[in-house]
């Protein structure tokens, strides 16, 4: 059989390059298909900002003329400014149980990258840090979150045959969300002494569109603040926070949301949460018309887990009850509406700050999910 690569250069190539995971990873239960739609978006230069500060090359892996892999190399400019390095991130990964196919795929975004003059390479990563990112070593029996990716157990062997080594895990937790009113009554006293002693209170919206349109550019920024000295996270411009803005903060319901404000009205904290929509996306396989939102609005009527999304407090209200704050009235409203699980989405292993605002759901680590690097 002959094995070709060849870089994506037109809109059909792209369609082959966005849907391949669909074709070759939809007979594993836990396989999540992303939306045909919003990938396509994504690797528009014309409608992803991240292109402002990002280059990429796309690749196809074709044996007699069917793909059977795909690999993304994105030069991310913000990054190797901000880490005073000469990195290529490859992400978007995915192959046929090949090792082959997996090496002319590797090779070739490696290939790019020395011609950028790149010497090292790491992934999977995305131009920024809400992109998917990781290769799953363990948990390959769970179902993914709509903003994950999954890969079979053969995935992470390849990589390490290949020379690459561990850089960074993620972990992802799942529990039981807790009966507020069952907890020690000192924990909710401690919510009460923050509250005072920091002159703190929950924020309400009338709107998601409201708080899009007000609070959505101090909500991002507090983002980037939060996620400031994490590994391999990236600074958000301008119109990157715009778009996201746009593109999420309208389809957030207010019941899944908390933010916490201190006496001058300034947004220090923050959680966002939505209702889990794994099955409902698995039976849409990536396309949200004619029948795909019916299925999502259906999904959003009895939710039973809720997905922890994003997060971020500022650096001089840390480890002063912010958290617990927030944490508890997400719980609160999330028993409300009868939800029953709730699943974060993937932390850095050595992130203790935000693996703390799980304490009091007594998690069980039950995935992860590893950055891999090595030198070119």
């Amino acid at each position: 059989m002959t094995l070709q690569i060849v870089k994506v250069e037109s809109r059909r190539d792209l369609k082959r390059f966005v849907t391949l995971p669909i074709e070759l990873l939809s007979r594993y239960d836990a396989f999540v298909p992303p939306l045909i739609r919003e990938d396509m978006e994504l690797f528009d230069p014309k409608k992803n900002p991240a292109f402002e500060t990002s280059e990429a090359a796309l690749f196809l892996a074709l044996q007699d003329g069917r793909p059977v892999g795909r690999i993304a190399a994105v030069l991310s400019h913000g990054a190797n400014n901000k880490y005073k390095e000469k990195n290529l991130r490859f992400g978007w990964v995915d192959f046929i149980e090949d090792y082959d196919v997996f090496t002319a795929l590797m090779e070739k975004a490696e290939e790019w990258g020395r011609e950028k003059g790149m010497t090292s390479i790491t992934g999977p990563q995305g131009f920024t840090d809400l992109d998917p990112m990781g290769t799953l070593v363990e948990g390959f029996d769970r179902l993914s979150t709509i903003a994950t990716i999954y890969n079979p157990p053969y995935y992470p062997l390849f990589m390490e045959r290949y020379g690459f080594t561990k850089r960074i895990d993620y972990v992802e937790f799942l529990t039981k969300i807790p009966d507020v009113s069952a907890l020690p009554p000192k924990w909710l006293k401690t919510v009460d002494w923050v509250k005072d002693r920091y002159g703190l209170s929950l924020m309400k919206f009338d709107s998601m569109k409201k708080l899009a349109d007000t609070r959505g550019m101090e909500l991002f920024t507090l983002l980037d603040e939060s996620f400031e000295d994490l590994y391999g996270t990236v600074p958000l411009t301008e119109n990157q926070k715009r778009h996201y803005i746009k593109k999420y903060l309208p389809l957030v319901s207010l019941h899944y949301i908390q933010a916490v404000q201190n006496k001058e009205g300034v947004m220090v904290g923050f959680i966002i949460t939505m209702p889990n929509l794994s099955e409902a996306f698995k039976k849409i396989k990536g396309r949200l018309l004619p029948f795909g939102f019916l299925r999502i609005l259906k999904a959003l009527k009895k939710p039973t887990t809720l997905d922890f999304y994003l997060a971020g407090v500022k650096k001089e209200y840390r480890n002063k009850g912010v958290d617990v704050m927030m944490t508890l009235e997400i719980a609160r409203q999330a028993m409300a509406k009868g939800l029953v699980w709730a699943e974060s989405n993937p932390e850095l292993e050595d992130n203790k700050k935000v693996h703390n605002e799980w304490r009091f759901f007594n998690p069980t680590q039950h995935k992860r999910r590893r950055i891999y690097g090595k030198s070119l």
